[in-house]
């Protein structure tokens, strides 16, 4: 014979349990969350602002560094390069220095044998000699004195850079030749060029008849 009905035998006990255990969150629970919430929200605001930070730092140090990389390579190309240029112009400068130790050495031997002449003191027994002696020294301190001023531009007055010079020079090849020129051209740059002998050859001529002419 079934035994009587139990009402409690169809019930799930840890459902209810469960059930009975749940309560509904209070005012204060509520506020308390939202209080951590807003805490751990500004804590990770304040953590993404010092990692913005520390980003513009890193970016601030890249681009130091490359500054750094790049001046200092541009600074040795610079430095190279600069050193190069002095060093050859130091280079010329003393070669030109010497160059007019040189010379200034050999114009004053040239002026000392020039200012030696002492025309007034030749005989008719020895004119012909010492007026050859005296126009082959006058005529070598003018070649001593055309060759200078090829070395030396400034016994030419040519104070100008000589890239200045090389821009305002006119072309060798604009130049005319002896082929192109008339008869009275070649004329005039003949007596361009021998004019200075003629005039010593005048002046010794002269010199021989005033001394004649006292005899």
């Amino acid at each position: 014979m079934a035994g009587e009905y139990d009402s409690t035998e169809f019930v799930d006990t840890d459902f209810t349990t469960q059930k009975s255990s749940f309560a509904a969150p209070t005012r204060e629970d509520v506020d308390r969350r939202v209080v951590d919430a807003q805490q751990k929200l500004v804590a990770l605001k304040r953590a993404q602002e010092e990692l913005e930070r520390e980003r513009a730092g890193l970016e601030e140090l890249r681009r130091r560094q490359g500054e750094f990389q790049t001046g200092r390579q541009e600074i040795v190309q610079q430095l190279t390069r600069g050193l190069g240029l002095l060093e050859e112009a130091e280079f010329v400068a003393r070669r030109d220095a010497e160059q007019m130790v040189k010379t200034v050495g050999d114009f004053r031997a040239a002026l000392m044998k020039v200012q030696a002449i002492h025309d007034e003191a030749w005989t008719k027994e020895n004119f012909q000699i010492e007026l050859t002696r005296a126009l082959t020294t006058i005529e070598n301190a003018r070649m001593e004195w055309n060759s200078a001023r090829l070395k030396l531009p400034v016994l030419a007055g040519e104070n100008k850079p000589a890239a200045a010079i090389s821009q305002n020079a006119t072309p060798i090849s604009a130049a005319p030749s002896l082929a192109d020129l008339s008869f009275g051209q070649l004329c005039k740059i003949g007596l361009a060029m021998t004019w200075p002998l003629l005039l010593v050859a005048l002046g010794a001529l002269g010199i021989f008849i005033a001394i004649l002419a006292r005899k």
